[in-house]
């Protein structure tokens, strides 16, 4: 019986097959008589996955644009729409193509939300296709981009228009639509199930996954798809509107039943932290979402009205669906909305907010999505998009369209293009036009140089229409071969728009003449501290020293503490040319081996800097401190300055630790610096011990306080005196760098405090914002799940909870590492602010890792430029106290600073003279006004996150660069998720995670132990399984495992197609030989047991550079009698001789 159905099936399969063969033939017929369309290919396509050839246009034939390009590409290669997993192939949706209507008030009809589906429409973003081709919808873009000569200009659109100016605002005065900052997750950029891949031109385009955070709601809104996308760029100010309740998907976190045993979804939007559901189905990298979802208690469906007697305006129908939602088994009440109702603007939006604030808390365990309507303001990151150019997929096009040029000597193209691959995975490709090439690389392409490819240019997004799948652009600059330092250097400050260029002669004129003396009048003007022993502590190659310290013992037992800060504000006037070219660049930038100075050398490291053995001017605090850590006195004012000594921190550790003998220490051969002045070493010791054990008290007194510290592992990089790194080792903060800490936090809260007294409206302040809330409860449930108790109430007790845990975990430096690396993560980032923005909202001030109610920057004017503008302020608000001291105290015999005093004076600050003298002042020092200093505050924000990313950037260039010298680094590991088809890893010497696939590998087995979370891998010699869309689609062994003999054994190849034998050495290189020989990590073996948390010895190289973005690559590091050796095309077994 069995033979007899399987011989059914063959024969049925063979008829099948003749009748395919005969179609074919039918086809190709009507081919030569007819050249097939890109509308006919794509209708044969369709057909083939089940979608009806009614979407391809009128009667199956889209309007038609000429051009050879066109008419090759459409013999060759099409736009396809494919569903992203072979279980969907046979129930692709029917989608129609059709043109978006607007209403009456410029808005789309909202068509986004409908997915097609069988059997009928359900609500379901993000999940639909982009659908058929063929429109006869018409667009406003001309028939000059690329598209209209592969046959796209007159199809279907691809995006929805974006709402019109008018429109966006009206939807934000009430509330509709959210202003949010759009952010791109570099780490999944892949489609997942139920997403649709497009391809264009045989390029498949993956839209990825964003988000989007709207101030005041705890949890980021996902941008799922490209359609719901809609154009937006990484950076982009976008408006988004948020879908019903029913779309949100599934959150990830300890109340959702998820199969994979890692961890924190957060980490996930952290570069190298990639830990996310371990079980998508043909995907490396995916987002929490979900089919099936279950919880582990019903939540409540609420509903939200609002009867006052006002007309109140629809918002949110968030849970205005009736029936069964298919995901989540919740039932929604039809008559269930949410609206917003409200007096004003801004009450309308804060009532918007609340509300969706109260819906996502009401529902943990969906996560809200939206998409873009419209973008507001674009993203600076558009002008410097850094990339390859895709020379291989450009040559394949030309000749195609070469050879339809010759069947039609009409056909002409003039929209040849070509593709740039951005090297940031948030952004996407760029098609830039052969013709509107620079010269120089038309030429290389014109000369067939492949190298080009090989080169970094960086491009410039100039519009994104909505008939194209990519935004269109052009080529900026080329900065040479992406293997190399110099290039990659170039390329990252032109990507961070770094300025690069010397200072102006304009600007350069404003700085005072060499030799440059104290002047007389400055001398009699400011306080003389020349008598104080004062000396700076900094790193060794500092040049720039911005602060010094002092101390003198008071008759009362109380401390003078004096914290002496370089006066950059009295070299750089306000308005003048250096002023402006200060505030562009806004910070000093450094890149390990350079600095790029925020002022020139002559102020930075010269008479600015508070070098030893000189006078200077500075800016001055004396705090009077008790036993017990509290200022109970203060004065603040200009000074002259005399540092008697530079202090490193290695210097200042030492002095900490060691118990001196002054007549018997030679500190000169010890290679102390040089002691200046009528001081030594005795004064510049008894000092520093004595600012150390003030330090502790203000360490213990912060902290009891609420403070909360989390440091990361850094990484530093050794460089020989060729300036080529060698070797990476860990920077260790000491008590010398908590000491200067300490006095520097309370310079900078001191001088927060008093500009608010005096210009509570336009005081530059600096402010960080609770942690997200949702990755918070994420690393407690982590915490829990080992464990390890946390208690995350307040930004205190997160900080004592950590201190017990490293205690516990002390004999585990590791993991308390790994903890604090995912500590980090909830965290959001501190700015700069004007206090004017958040006059009614003053909770929003404060700085949650510091616990303080204010904060800014005063201590680096050498460096920041916000430090400048607070000096002025400071110095406004220093001069105003004088002049209304002098008024006052000549009328009562009264003399009290009511601005920089221990006690503020508020009724004093509000009188008629006191507000006179702040005002003039405040012209006279150029404080800004509320509007410019809110502007300066973004625009410093910026810069200040771009200087991170330059040094970021650059670690990880060097990092690069070390591991591709020594071709393979060993490390050990530990693992943090595992699952099925990867695991994520912690890797110890570099202080970062990277996964490492071992599903579908060539030559090995794993297999999952659900039941205790067991990965148990096995060399399989002779595995080589078929996979869904062909054999090459298995990874080699060598891409996951790093094999070495055991013994150093040579290892012969048979390769029964060439009939020849191969002698290799192993898979391991000589050069990885000399590597592992010189590392003390041991190989594991198989069968390799493995559970969350256990130790792994990994092997690290480097990947990218010239034929993509820099990474490193990780493998298993293990040792094996049986070897798998592979060739290009060819898959040998190895065996030991």
């Amino acid at each position: 019986m069995k033979s007899t159905v399987e011989g059914s099936m063959v024969a049925e399969r063979f008829d099948d097959g003749e009748k395919h063969k005969k179609k074919n033939r039918r086809s190709n017929r009507r081919n030569k008589q007819n050249p097939l369309s890109s509308s006919g290919l794509v209708s044969e396509v369709n057909e083939a996955i089940g979608v009806s050839s009614e979407c391809s246009g009128k009667n199956g034939t889209p309007t038609q644009s000429s051009g050879s390009f066109s008419n090759s590409l459409k013999q060759q290669q099409s736009v396809i729409v494919f569903p992203s997993n072979e279980q969907e192939l046979s129930k692709a949706p029917i989608v129609e193509s059709i043109s978006v209507p607007l209403n009456d008030q410029g808005i789309p009809v909202d068509l986004q939300n409908m997915r097609i589906h069988e059997g009928g429409i359900v609500s379901k973003p993000f999940l639909e296709p982009i659908g058929c081709l063929g429109s006869s919808a018409t667009f406003k873009k001309n028939d000059s981009s690329p598209y209209s000569e592969i046959g796209l200009s007159g199809q279907r659109n691809y995006f929805s228009p974006h709402w019109h100016v008018e429109a966006v605002e009206k939807a934000l005065e009430r509330g509709d639509v959210f202003k949010a900052v759009f952010r791109v997750n570099a780490h999944n950029k892949l489609e997942v199930s139920g997403i649709y891949l497009i391809f264009v031109f045989g390029v498949s385009y993956g839209c990825g996954w964003a988000y989007c955070k709207i101030d005041g709601v705890p949890t980021d809104i996902l941008i799922g798809g490209a359609p719901a996308q809609n154009r937006a760029v990484e950076g982009d100010v976008v408006a988004i509107k948020i879908d019903p309740l029913p779309s949100w998907t599934k959150m990830k976190g300890p109340n959702v039943t998820n199969n994979n045993t890692a961890v924190l979804e957060g980490c996930n939007l952290v570069e190298g932290n990639v830990v996310g559901d371990n079980n998508c189905d043909g995907n490396r990298s995916c987002p929490a979402l979900s089919k099936e979802e279950s919880y582990p208690f019903p939540e409540k469906s609420y509903i939200y009205e609002n009867n006052t007697t006002q007309g109140l305006p629809n918002h949110l129908s968030l849970i205005g669906l009736t029936g069964r939602d298919n995901n989540d088994d919740l039932h929604y009440d039809s008559s269930a909305s949410l609206k917003i109702n409200s007096c004003s603007e801004q009450s309308e939006v804060m009532n918007a907010v609340e509300k969706l604030c109260l819906l996502v808390n009401s529902f943990p365990s969906k996560r809200p999505t939206g998409r873009v309507i419209a973008v507001i303001e674009k993203s600076p990151r558009r002008e410097c998009i850094i990339g390859h150019l895709n020379v291989k997929q450009w040559v394949f096009f030309r000749d195609t369209n070469k050879k339809d040029a010759r069947k039609n000597k009409n056909l002409v193209s003039e929209n040849e293009y070509i593709q740039l691959r951005p090297i940031d995975p948030k952004f996407p490709n760029v098609i830039l036009l052969v013709r509107e090439l620079p010269e120089s690389i038309a030429k290389r392409l014109k000369s067939g140089d492949g190298a080009i490819e090989m080169d970094l240019v960086a491009a410039q997004i100039d519009d994104w229409f909505e008939e194209s799948p990519f935004p269109e652009g052009h080529i900026l600059h080329i900065f040479g071969r992406g293997s190399e330092i110099q290039p990659q250097l170039d390329a990252i400050l032109f990507q961070n728009a770094i300025c690069t260029s010397e200072f102006s002669s304009e600007a350069v004129s404003c700085l005072p003449r060499v030799p440059w003396e104290l002047p007389l009048k400055e001398l009699q003007n400011r306080t003389d501290l020349r008598n104080l022993c004062i000396f700076t502590i900094d790193p060794v190659t500092a040049t720039d020293l911005d602060d010094a310290l002092s101390i003198e013992k008071l008759p009362n037992g109380n401390y003078r503490v004096g914290i002496h800060i370089a006066d950059a504000s009295y070299f750089v006037l306000p308005d003048t040319t250096l002023d402006m070219e200060a505030k562009f660049r806004s910070t000093s930038v450094y890149m390990l081996q350079k600095k790029l100075p925020m002022l020139p050398a002559l102020i930075s490291e010269n008479i600015g800097s508070l070098n030893p053995g000189v006078d200077r001017l500075a800016f001055s605090m004396l705090l009077d401190l008790n036993v017990d850590g509290n200022v109970v006195d203060r004065w603040i004012g200009r000074t002259v300055i005399q540092s008697c000594c530079k202090l490193s921190y290695e210097h200042a550790q030492d002095i900490i630790d060691r118990a001196f003998d002054l007549e018997s220490s030679n500190f000169h051969e010890d290679g102390y610096p040089k002691v200046h002045g009528h001081f030594d070493w005795s004064d510049v010791i008894t000092s520093l011990k004595s600012l150390y054990e003030i330090s502790k008290v203000l360490k213990y007194k912060r902290f009891t306080g609420g403070a909360l510290r989390l440091d990361n592992p850094k990484i530093v990089i050794l460089f020989d005196e060729n300036g080529i790194p060698y070797d990476s080792t860990f920077s260790e903060q000491k008590e010398s760098n908590f000491l200067i800490e300490e006095y520097m936090l309370l310079a900078n809260t001191t001088a927060a405090e008093v500009i608010c007294r005096a210009y509570p409206d336009v005081a530059l302040l600096r402010r960080h914002p609770e942690p997200n809330m949702r990755k918070l409860r994420e690393f407690t449930a982590f915490c829990q799940k080992h464990g390890l108790n946390l208690d995350t109430s307040s930004s205190g007790h997160i900080h004592w909870s950590l201190e017990k845990i490293k205690e516990k975990l002390k004999d585990d430096p590791v993991l308390y590492d790994i903890l604090i690396s995912y500590a980090t993560r909830p965290m959001q980032l501190a700015s700069y602010f004007c206090s004017g923005d958040f006059k009614d909202n003053e909770q929003e001030w404060g700085h949650y890792a510091l616990a303080v109610p204010l904060y800014t920057h005063f201590t680096s004017p050498l460096r920041r430029y916000p430090d400048i503008v607070v000096h002025r302020t400071l110095l406004a608000t220093i001069e105003a106290e004088e002049i209304y001291l002098k008024q006052v105290g000549k009328e009562v015999g009264v003399k009290k600073r009511c601005f920089t005093g221990i006690n503020f004076d508020k009724n004093a600050a509000e009188t008629v003279e006191c507000r006179e003298a702040l005002s003039a002042a405040a012209l006279k020092h150029r404080v800004p006004s509320a509007e410019t200093l809110a502007i300066i505050a973004a625009y410093c924000n910026d810069r200040k996150i771009a200087s991170r990313n330059v040094k970021d950037a650059c670690e990880r260039l060097y990092i690069w660069f070390l591991l591709k010298q020594q071709k393979v680094i060993l490390s050990e590991a530990r693992i943090l998720g595992l699952g099925p088809k990867f695991m994520s890893i912690y890797i110890q010497k570099l202080a970062v995670e990277r996964r490492i696939y071992y599903d579908e590998v060539d030559g090995l087995t794993a297999e999952w132990l659900e039941a205790t979370s067991t990965l148990v891998l096995s060399i399989s010699p002779n595995k080589r399984a078929s996979r869904r869309g062909g054999t090459n689609k298995w990874r080699s062994l060598s891409e996951s495992v790093l094999l070495a003999c055991p013994y150093d054994l040579k290892v012969t190849t048979y390769n029964s197609k060439q009939n020849d034998a191969t002698e290799v050495d192993a898979i391991v290189s000589d050069m990885d030989k000399q590597h592992m020989s010189q590392s003390e990590i041991e190989p594991a073996f198989f069968p390799l047991t493995l559970h969350l948390l256990s130790a792994i010895p990994v092997a690290l190289h480097a990947v990218g550079g010239d034929d993509g973005p820099l990474d490193f690559g990780v493998r298993l590091y293990m040792s094996s009698y049986f070897v798998i050796v592979y060739s290009d095309t060819h898959r040998w077994e190895a065996y030991i001789v």
